[in-house]
């Protein structure tokens, strides 16, 4: 249900066993995923069951596993229904029965539509988070999909619906893949509750209330949980909360003024220490979002992190391949959650939230002795991490400042004055993990915001000591070979928009890490810039300045990132309407697949048979001169392409996986199902699977919302 954290493996002698070896796995050890698993346990009732789009992995960084142990630890006895079928006669959904008091809905770790399409809305080359990279276990708009066969099965059972894909379509938001602006997914889903953000208090609470008899149905005062009310009724009274009505989703439809007016509102509420409920109509029901709770304090997040995982996929998967996203980050640390960077691109604020909850040093610790548990740890931690890598036990220095402030960033367009940037909390994680017996390494793969510790706002000299150590221990002992960084463009306007810092940071970044790695012995540790093509505000002539600047810096690039919009995101609400939602400014969009195409092709500078059609462009958009400068002076370049995200784009499905994909017929026909012609998502809305029956009674007979035929005119404007 949502982005989750870290682990404690028991450390008795069962901890010495090398499971992965083991003929045969203990599945007693895993949340129940079968009748079998469930009878095993001597259980004749389940009071959760929790479907997710992802393949079961009982790790802290993967939601549905931190959920189901948080409800465990409170007493409740969970079981899992994971990637289920949705495309035969629904056998996965009715195996488990009905829980005793809810089901828990997650597209998984990802929005589905992320995980499963492109930028340029193709099929993408693997799920990171299915058993062998294997497509065809999750469909389009997971949550809908799964809440409505639940609410048709199930109609007296409530569905509580979470994880990102829920969180960030909370309100009415754009979706890329279908082009429309759609309202609360609580209407698409039939669901009952929505829970955003990371869960483990909404939920907690909800717990809390249920025990004590509430029903379901009244649950419409919990902090982080929104509810759509029946037409009529009046939302709950709470004294304790401000109120504030954005635009109905029928008037964003008609209006993008609105529309962008109602992000701005939303993001602003979503900054603030104590926001206020929002109420929305949608039709004649009325949205209601509750505030947040208050950050996590540091008892509370380690709490999530301290659960009892075994960080190990659930046995069944053993026959069908590694799980790409568990396999990159099985041996990661995340120290921390949130951030307050703000980037317009980026969703992390949105879900974790603006304000840094950090664990303790003693469980940090306590995972590290996890992770050396581990039968094939051989010495390395892959990462010592978090959304970003060096936001740890930053806050502000006066409290009351922060409780005042609505920026949407900390850092841009400059580092706050009441910004604590001091390192040496971050140092001394560094020293004590590094200095563990057993750990031969610990990297730092997160990226970091070099804007952190390059500034001299409001800083001591004690601080400004801890900014020069910092870059000096990162080079010294952090670094896998190379380092990553997201300058992500280098034009000053596009800069702006995305809410990053100049890229003259990128340069003073540069040649201090490589002195510090000079110092340390370490020459060769190249610095590995990520960036966005498309993005709104960037132009063609943009990306040409971009392709001559990293040439200057040595550069040449063979992955690079296509903007892709997501909900609840400024960057998405300027590509859907061409305004700058907080000013109302007129902003260049690339939409069409040329234009899309003609920016990244820049990257591209150094590959012959991209020249012509670059000189064509440059000599179209009047750069003549920066032509001659790109593509004909020689000039010796060094392939820095960026090692592959979690999710990457073109991965190769390992051989394992390949060598069993296929062998079950159920494999092979939803494989096949998924690949076939699937070029464009389908809204399941407009075609609706026979079994999903959207026009069933009760809740799950929401009505579809028009479609959004104004919505259009807001390209036309352009």
């Amino acid at each position: 249900m949502l982005r989750g954290h870290i682990t404690v493996m028991s450390q008795g002698p069962q901890s010495n066993k090398v499971y992965s070896h083991e003929p045969v796995w203990d599945p007693g050890r895993w949340l129940p995923t079968t009748r079998e698993e469930v009878e095993a346990r001597g259980w004749d009732y389940i009071d959760v069951i929790i479907v997710s789009g992802d393949a079961y992995v009982d790790h802290p960084a993967f939601g549905t596993a931190v959920i189901g142990r948080m409800l465990e630890a409170e007493g409740l006895r969970v079981a899992i229904i994971s990637q289920p079928n949705w495309r035969d006669d629904l056998r996965d959904f009715k195996k488990l029965g009905a829980p005793r008091m809810f089901f828990g809905v997650t597209a998984g770790c990802m929005d589905s539509m992320v995980n499963r399409y492109t930028a340029a809305k193709k099929l993408r080359s693997e799920d990171a988070y299915t058993p062998g990279g294997e497509h065809g276990f999750r469909p389009d708009y997971a949550t809908v999909t799964y809440s409505r066969i639940l609410k048709d099965l199930y109609p007296d059972v409530p569905v509580m619906i979470g994880g990102i894909e829920a969180s960030l379509r909370r309100v009415t938001h754009f979706d890329y893949w279908s082009e429309e602006l759609k309202p609360s997914i609580l209407a698409d889903s039939g669901a009952d509750l929505l829970v955003y953000g990371m869960g483990e208090m909404p939920l907690k609470e909800t717990v809390r209330l249920l025990k004590r008899g509430v029903p379901f149905s009244s649950l419409g005062t919990i902090p982080q949980t929104a509810v759509l009310l029946p037409p009529g009724e009046a939302p709950p009274k709470n004294k304790n909360w401000d109120d504030f009505e954005l635009h109905s989703h029928e008037a964003c439809l008609e209006d993008r003024e609105r529309y962008a007016k109602n992000f701005k509102d939303i993001e602003t509420e979503s900054n603030r220490v104590k926001a206020r409920r929002l109420f929305q109509q949608i039709g004649d029901r009325t949205l209601v979002v509750n505030p947040p709770f208050p950050t996590m304090n540091e008892e509370q997040i380690d709490r999530a992190f301290d659960l009892p995982y075994t960080r190990l996929p659930h046995p069944k998967y053993r026959k069908r391949g590694p799980i790409p996203a568990y396999e990159m980050i099985k041996h990661s640390i995340n120290m921390h959650r949130g951030c307050f960077g703000g980037c317009s691109f980026c969703t992390i604020s949105a879900h974790q939230g603006k304000f840094v909850a950090s664990r303790s040093k003693e469980s940090i610790l306590k995972e590290v002795e996890s992770i050396k548990q581990m039968p094939d740890f051989r010495g390395t931690i892959s990462d010592l991490g978090g959304p970003s890598g060096n936001m740890y036990k930053m806050k502000g220095k006066q409290q009351w400042i922060c409780d005042e402030c609505v920026r949407p960033s900390c850092i841009w367009p400059d580092v706050c004055r009441n910004l604590d940037t001091d390192h040496t909390p971050l140092l001394e994680i560094y020293e004590a993990v590094r200095e563990t017996e057993g750990v031969n390494h610990a990297y730092v793969a997160s990226g970091i915001r070099y804007d952190l510790f390059l500034h001299d706002k409001g800083t001591t000299p004690e601080v400004k000591a801890s900014h020069e150590k910092y870059i000096e221990e990162l080079a010294a002992h952090h670094v896998p070979g190379r380092i990553k960084v997201a300058p992500e463009h280098t034009s000053d306007h596009v800069l702006r928009v995305m809410r990053k810092p100049s890229f003259n940071l990128f340069y003073k970044f540069k040649e201090k890490f490589e002195k510090a790695g000079e110092k340390a012995g370490k020459k060769k540790q190249p610095v590995i810039p990520y960036f966005i093509s498309s993005h709104p505000g960037s132009r063609p002539e943009d990306m040409a300045e971009l392709a001559l600047k990293t040439k200057d810096l040595g550069f040449r690039l063979e992955q690079v990132q296509d903007f892709t919009p997501t909900p609840m995101t400024v960057a998405t609400e300027i590509y859907a309407t061409g305004m700058h939602p907080y000013n109302g400014e007129e902003l260049s969009v690339a939409r069409s697949p040329e234009d899309k195409q003609t920016q990244r092709s820049f990257f591209f500078w150094y590959k012959p048979e991209m020249k012509k059609a670059l000189r064509s462009s440059m000599k179209r958009l009047g750069l003549d001169g920066l032509a001659k400068r790109l593509l004909d002076d020689k000039q010796v370049t060094e392939d820095v392409t960026p090692p592959p995200h979690i999710a990457p784009c073109g991965m190769k499905v390992p051989a394992s996986a390949k060598a069993t994909a296929g062998k079950g017929p159920q494999t092979g026909a939803r494989l096949a199902a998924a690949t076939k012609g699937a070029k464009r998502p389908v809204d399941p809305k407009r075609k609706a699977k026979p079994t999903e029956k959207p026009e069933a009674k009760g809740k799950a007979a929401s009505k579809p919302a028009p479609k959004p035929k104004a919505f259009q005119k807001f390209f036309k404007k352009r």
